[in-house]
């Protein structure tokens, strides 16, 4: 008797392409292409994309920037995205710190004018070595700036802000009379996320 062999699908040709496709705030502009047999599968995975690979431009304040997504919702063939958070790349946090200098890092969890949750890494430079109660004062000055501009800004205007350098500047403009402070940087953001 003569067995029969089984049929065998091949599950690529069984899978298609999504686009992904970043929030309004981002211009909606693609940001990759993922293949997928089963559109749900596609749903809460995360994206990471260079800010420079993101506009097709690099300068100093691109290259330096990774931001991440999150697919929310499938339509068709194309996956749209929401903002979650963004990244300075770590050896370019690490070349901000140098030697002689004071550095002091403070989280801040703060609520947008839209009620979106979000924690707000940042990292303050000095241009010189500063004592314990200037740093504390400079902490505490952050803190306070952080909580104010995320407060009376909604959450795609925020995003902006904090992607392109603005929000830095404004906290920086809030501490550099306390002391001797050279620059301010976001280093990370993240959206508190809860999944159903």
């Amino acid at each position: 008797m003569v067995e029969k062999k089984a049929k065998v699908v091949d599950k690529w040709k069984m899978k298609s392409w999504y686009s992904i496709v970043a929030p309004e705030s981002f211009e909606s502009r693609e940001i990759g292409q993922l293949v997928s047999s089963d559109e749900a599968n596609l749903l809460n995975r995360k994206i990471k994309i260079g800010l420079g690979d993101l506009l097709g431009s690099f300068s100093q304040s691109t290259a330096y920037t990774s931001l991440y997504f999150r697919v929310s919702e499938v339509k068709g063939k194309t996956a749209h995205t929401k903002f979650i958070g963004h990244e300075l790349v770590p050896g370019y946090v690490r070349t901000l710190a140098r030697r002689r200098r004071s550095v002091m890092n403070q989280v801040d969890d703060a609520v947008t004018k839209d009620g979106v949750p979000i924690r707000i890494k940042s990292i303050c430079i000095s241009g010189l070595k500063v004592s314990e109660g200037v740093r504390a004062d400079v902490r505490k000055g952050i803190s306070e700036g952080v909580k104010a501009h995320v407060k009376a800004t909604d959450f795609s205007a925020l995003v902006q802000e904090i992607v392109f350098g603005k929000f830095a500047a404004k906290i920086y403009a809030g501490v550099k009379k306390i002391g001797p402070i050279k620059r301010v940087e976001i280093r990370k953001s993240q959206v508190k996320e809860t999944f159903a």
